[in-house]
């Protein structure tokens, strides 16, 4: 009896010895790695915690031997409070003293209430196949070509640490529940022994099955399944460990498919990629050549405007000229006609001499005559009229001759006024002309600004362009790097997946 006691004691102290547990990790390969494993999907724990103890405690509800153990609704509430502060506990990974105390609790707390372990295994393998299942889901891609949030092999690693780091928190807290009924009921040593021998079968049951499984996934061989005949409380955990493999496998073949896909794609974006670099950058050589010839065009135009201005300005000053130039010829012509009817007026004045001389000479003839009437007597007035008659011969033929210069001044005079009406006709169609010049040079100017105008636009659109070109080209260059880069990796990611075996 006494050596039953001191089992029994044994038994209750065993959760209290570090050494005990460090053994327990150490067995477990729950090593600093590990904890760290479990760590890095903490916040998917705490995410999905809460949704899977309300699936779970839907099944407490809905089973009568479970849901007795609850009074009401406020028990279960609390219980779930409980839950989340303790599996927090089991996601920090820090298996220290403080975290075998929080067990002792629990534990205790089984006890107290006459909780059959069955119940407790039970329910974290359902509690713990609805985390797996939820936290695959929340790390995997929402589509295939979208890289996971986690590689695949850090993902095993965690859910399997974290699996173990469960186990552990199973053997322990079954450990002071059986350490807690061994106190109470005080069996005998054979039975305590009995049991001694269920527990660590138990455990090693629990090891060899699921620990075995979870070291194979962890060595990145995904092809097989856990089979067999296993007790009835293991049978959730074992089909939602299957359930988790298979899905983790159908999502390894999915990336695995994308990643070929996505590595084919990358290739003929690079390819693509590089000729549009290549053209581009011709393209850009194009451009440059283009603005500069647009340029010079530019600037032959503006000079050509230039040019055209001054011609302007030189045919209004020809203008002026001939306008001035003009108004002289007319001013020529009416002066020739004004000498025309002085001709004609002295003409009239020569006729006039030439009729007084006419009749001068009749009257110097009557003279003569009457004189040879008066014989001696009129010898005088024979003499003067012979005289007159001299005087009017050679006043006769002066005004033939000032008739004849007349005249002759008159035919030259007429033909000056003729060559000074035809001049000023053609200074008139000089101006005219000078005038549609000025019109045209004018219409010229304005086309030849509004082309300088339209090339220097031209020019600084060809500018933009070949800025623009010039950028497109520097982006090609970079895409053309990002792809190469992502083609790279792509093929990294494909030879991570190879090392997976998916198939038996």
């Amino acid at each position: 009896m006494k050596e039953s006691s001191n089992n029994i004691h044994s038994l209750q102290t065993t959760i209290h010895n570090n050494d005990s547990l460090e053994s327990r990790l150490q067995f477990l390969q729950l090593g600093e790695k590990d904890r760290q494993a479990i760590s890095r999907i903490r916040k998917y724990i705490t995410k999905e915690l809460s949704p899977s103890l309300d699936y779970f405690y839907d099944i407490v509800r809905n089973t009568e031997t479970t849901k007795a153990f609850f009074t009401n609704e406020d028990a279960i509430r609390q219980a779930k409070k409980a839950q989340e502060a303790h599996w927090q506990s089991i996601s920090s990974a820090t298996f220290d003293e403080h975290y075998a105390a929080r067990v002792r609790q629990v534990g205790a707390a089984h006890a107290s209430i006459g909780l059959d372990p069955r119940w407790y295994i039970d329910g974290y393998a359902i509690i713990l196949s609805q985390l797996i299942s939820r936290i695959i889901k929340a790390i995997s891609p929402k589509t295939p070509l979208i890289p996971s949030k986690l590689s695949s092999s850090r993902v095993i690693h965690s859910l399997t640490s974290l699996c173990k780091a469960v186990m552990l928190d199973m053997d322990l807290t079954i450990s002071v529940y059986l350490d807690e009924q061994k106190k109470a009921t005080a069996q005998s040593q054979e039975k305590m022994s009995q049991l001694d021998d269920a527990i660590q079968k138990e455990r090693h049951f629990v090891t060899n099955s699921f620990g075995k499984m979870l070291s194979t996934i962890a060595s990145q061989n995904l092809s097989h399944q856990m089979h067999g005949d296993f007790p009835t409380a293991y049978v959730p955990m074992l089909d939602n460990l299957n359930q988790a493999i298979t899905s983790l496998r159908t999502t390894l073949r999915s990336v695995s498919q994308a990643t070929n896909s996505i590595d084919n794609t990358a290739d003929e974006i690079s390819s693509a990629t590089q000729d549009l670099a290549q053209r581009t950058e011709q393209q850009a050589a194009s451009v440059e050549k283009t603005a500069a010839a647009v340029e010079e065009i530019t600037a032959a135009v503006s000079s050509t405007e230039a040019r055209v201005t001054e011609a302007n300005k030189f045919v209004d000053e020809c203008q002026a000229i001939t306008e001035q130039f003009g108004t002289m010829i007319r001013r020529a012509a009416i002066a020739m006609n004004e000498i025309e009817r002085s001709a004609e007026a002295v003409n009239k004045i020569t006729n006039v001499i030439s009729n007084i001389a006419t009749q001068t000479n009749l009257l110097a003839l009557n003279t003569g005559v009457e004189a040879a009437h008066a014989g001696e007597a009129g010898s005088g007035f024979r003499v003067l009229a012979q005289e007159i008659r001299k005087l009017a011969n050679r006043v006769g033929d002066a005004s033939d001759e000032v008739k004849e210069l007349i005249s002759t001044s008159q035919s030259h005079v007429d033909a000056g006024s003729t060559i000074m009406k035809d001049a000023s006709e053609a200074i008139d169609t000089i101006i005219s002309s000078v005038a549609n010049i000025s019109t045209h040079l004018k219409a010229i100017s304005r086309a030849t600004s509004e082309q300088a105008s339209a090339l220097r636009d031209v020019n600084n659109a060809v500018v933009t362009i070949d800025r623009g070109t010039r950028e497109n080209a520097a982006m090609v260059e970079e895409t053309s790097a990002a792809t190469s880069n992502m083609a790279k990796l792509t093929r990294q990611l494909k030879n991570l997946l190879g090392k997976f075996k998916l198939d038996e």
